[in-house]
């Protein structure tokens, strides 16, 4: 076998950054996490963090992967990225931030942006997505800092997600890879490149072309690691960077899913479901599928903004019991609701939760809040918990079959990543949710598994996309749905869950008419 026969990937999530070594079976070799702060707040709603935050992690984390592994670094074939979507980054002309990046999380808007004239406007507002531009116009990181911190604005040489900016530090040069953008720029997700120069797109933004870094298919090397990436990190200089993708799409193909009949659902910070898809589909209107990992395929993404962050929140707000024993116990607080919903039946004793507690764009709209309804003096916390993993399951079979209508495919099983799926109820509730069969994948980081496909068949080690996944990826545990909680759940869901998003839209309305949140 080649001696340089091991894969570096580099996964930066919202709270840590991890450095993982591959072999070309898919066998994770060694790990390194960095931990950090996710970001900070100089007001409500933003979320932001200095660019160097995630820089030092990454090199702390190469550092120590190579120091406590013992894993000879001659081995290692190259190198691929893989990060949070939608973070971006400001430089100037040396390459040195300007501000501190804006993270995918942050809530601030840009409200008051002039609506989008000549026959683009017109189309719009023929087609009654008026209201929907201007959420998007809002939402637009570049339009805030242009208008609000014109001087940083006019000395932005380049404007970055975090896989270019990251990318930029290992190779000197302004590259990332098609397969990780995600976010408010003007990219065309269906040609799979900048938008071209009439497109709408540019006349809501206002970055320039010359300020976006050059564009690379995910498995094509886009740079080698510079002579000061390499002091920095410890990585061997010379060494080919390859073009991943954003991390949701290196989950997709990192739990195996490559056939549009095969939903992979991730319950992370976000949760989703996604198929790949080789044609365009956009599964709700003007919300595009993003680019996959692989060359030419898209993700075909319905989102539930506030996904497995649900549990965090239900941790802060209601798991101090739970938090009290995990530090006697050295058991983390999540694993202990387990035992806390062990005895809560399915459908919580009628207890139905709606997990909007982030707005959307189209479905739900901007409008949008969380609900519970159904509640009663038998309930407790731990009827809430459980109906938090039912709500998320119900509202990502809901976009399961949207995508289907879309596609004119069914998904005919599932595969679940994040870290929602290390939960056994969870799985097992996903399997009856849906009433289909659901596999956990061999190892949990599917992310920077993903970004190791891509570096195999970008460096020859795999000779395709499909020799590669087949390879490197292996199916865990398998739930089968429970028949009667199957039928339970189909009942909750086609006669309650799915009315009432359209009964309550009304008053989530007049709630923001009266109290201007959300705005």
């Amino acid at each position: 076998m080649n001696e340089k026969d091991l894969l570096l990937s580099i996964d930066n999530g919202t709270q840590s950054l991890k450095a993982l070594v591959f072999d070309v079976r898919g066998s994770l070799l060694a790990k390194k996490q960095v931990l950090f702060t996710p970001y900070f707040s100089d007001r409500p709603g933003w979320a932001e963090q200095d660019p160097l935050v995630f820089w030092n992690a990454l090199c702390r984390a190469c550092q120590g992967v190579f120091a406590e592994s013992g894993i000879e670094k001659s081995r290692i074939a190259g190198v691929s990225v893989t990060t949070q979507r939608g973070t971006v980054v400001n430089l100037d002309k040396a390459g040195q931030p300007l501000r501190p990046a804006i993270l995918w999380l942050d809530q601030r808007k840009c409200q008051g942006q002039p609506p989008l004239g000549g026959a683009w406007g017109l189309l719009f507002k023929a087609a009654r997505l008026s209201d929907t531009l201007a959420y998007f116009q809002s939402e637009v990181e570049a339009c805030w800092i242009a208008r609000n911190q014109p001087e940083i604005w006019s000395r932005t040489h380049k404007f970055l997600l975090l896989s270019g900016y990251l990318n930029y530090r290992l190779t000197g040069s302004y590259v990332d890879s098609v397969g990780s953008q995600v976010g408010y720029l003007p990219f065309d997700y269906k040609r799979l490149r900048w938008a071209r120069s009439w497109d709408w797109k540019w006349r809501c933004v206002p970055v320039r072309l010359e300020q976006l870094p050059q564009l690379f298919p995910s498995g094509q090397i886009l740079g080698a690691v510079s002579r000061a990436a390499s002091r920095e990190t410890g990585i061997p200089e010379g060494l080919p960077v390859v073009a991943a993708a954003a991390d949701k799409a290196c989950e997709v193909i990192g739990s195996g899913s490559l056939d549009p009949s095969v939903g992979c659902l991730s319950y992370g910070t976000t949760a989703t479901v996604n198929i790949t898809h080789r044609r365009y589909i956009e599964p709700i209107p003007l919300l595009p599928a993003y680019p996959s990992a692989i060359p030419g395929f898209h993700a075909v993404e319905v989102q539930v903004f506030r996904g497995f962050w649900m549990v965090n929140w239900f941790k802060e707000e209601f798991g101090l019991p739970e938090q009290l024993a995990a530090e006697k116990t050295g058991v983390a607080p999540e694993d202990l609701f387990e035992n806390l919903i062990k005895d809560v039946p399915p459908g919580s004793l009628g207890l139905m939760l709606q997990p909007f507690w982030t707005p959307g764009i189209r479905k739900p709209g901007p409008e949008a809040k969380g609900a519970v309804i159904g509640f009663g003096d038998i309930h407790t916390r731990a009827h809430l918990y459980r109906s938090i993993l039912e709500g998320l399951a119900y509202a990502l079979r809901e976009g399961k079959e949207r995508i289907e209508r879309r596609s004119k495919i069914p998904i005919c099983s599932l595969r679940v990543s994040g870290g929602g799926s290390q939960s056994d109820l969870a799985m097992q509730l996903t399997a009856d949710v849906f009433g289909l069969p659901t596999t956990r994948p061999h190892l949990y980081e599917t992310s920077g598994l993903g970004a190791a496909i891509d570096s195999a068949v970008g460096l020859g080690l795999h000779p395709d996309f499909e020799t590669a996944v087949t390879a490197m990826t292996h199916t865990g545990d398998r739930f089968e749905p429970n028949a009667s909680n199957q039928k339970l759940y189909d009942e909750l869901y086609r006669k309650v869950y799915k009315r009432m998003y359209r009964r309550l839209q009304p008053l989530y309305q007049k709630i923001r008419e009266i109290t201007g949140y959300p705005e």
